[in-house]
């Protein structure tokens, strides 16, 4: 089996390989690779997407990179291969970013992604830091996860589902910011799991053992 964690100059994607070939060589759950080659984004079992910086960026440099976006889209919307997104690549899944302008996403959930808005004013934005994830529909990939652990997020913008049964799990700050989504095959994580210690690894264990 092979994962690709995609690389479209969009984030610094050492963690995130360290944490999944740490999972994969303890599951024997196959070969993670980090690539920028749209051949690999083609033949891979499941892709991971990560995201850093704002999302018209990298909405742009996805789309700028045509053969690994093009690459994706087609793995994921015809042959159901699982898919991860990671912060932004979480928020790219939705239908329109309203980050300094608006921006199509790839339209996989329904929703936009907005400027999170606490309701106690003292709370700062960006989020940043620990924060305990609330359970709202249960997934594969929370096998062994409670509500009540706890990730790690940065971030000032959340994805607002229109479908609440595509939000699968929120954590409260100052009212109830989106933490996990998904549909289908594809699942996005708005923390961070590569920097969750051990329930991201176990999120990121779940994932590559997933078989939807």
């Amino acid at each position: 089996m092979l994962t690709a964690i995609i690389d479209y100059e969009s984030g610094n994607l050492h963690s995130a390989e360290k944490a999944f070939q740490r999972m994969a060589r303890e599951l024997d759950a196959g070969e993670v690779v980090v690539t920028s080659d749209a051949d690999i984004v083609a033949r891979a079992d499941r892709l991971v997407l990560p995201g850093d910086g704002a999302f018209p960026a990298c909405a742009a440099e996805l789309r700028g990179h045509k053969g690994i976006h093009d690459a994706m889209v087609e793995a994921v919307e015809q042959r159901g291969r699982p898919f991860l997104g990671i912060c932004v690549g979480m928020q790219l899944m939705a239908a329109t970013g309203h980050e300094y302008q608006e921006t199509a996403g790839l339209g996989w959930v329904s929703g936009d992604v907005v400027k999170i808005e606490p309701e106690d004013r003292a709370l700062k934005v960006p989020h940043m830091g620990w924060n305990d994830l609330v359970i709202d529909n249960d997934h594969p990939v929370f096998a062994g996860i409670d509500t009540g652990d706890h990730t790690y997020f940065v971030h000032s913008y959340q994805v607002r589902v229109k479908n609440s049964a595509e939000r699968l799990a929120h954590v409260d700050y100052g009212g109830e910011v989106t933490a996990v989504i998904g549909r289908d095959t594809m699942i996005g994580m708005q923390f961070h799991p590569e920097k969750s210690q051990s329930t991201g690894l176990r999120l990121i264990g779940n994932f590559l053992n997933w078989r939807p």
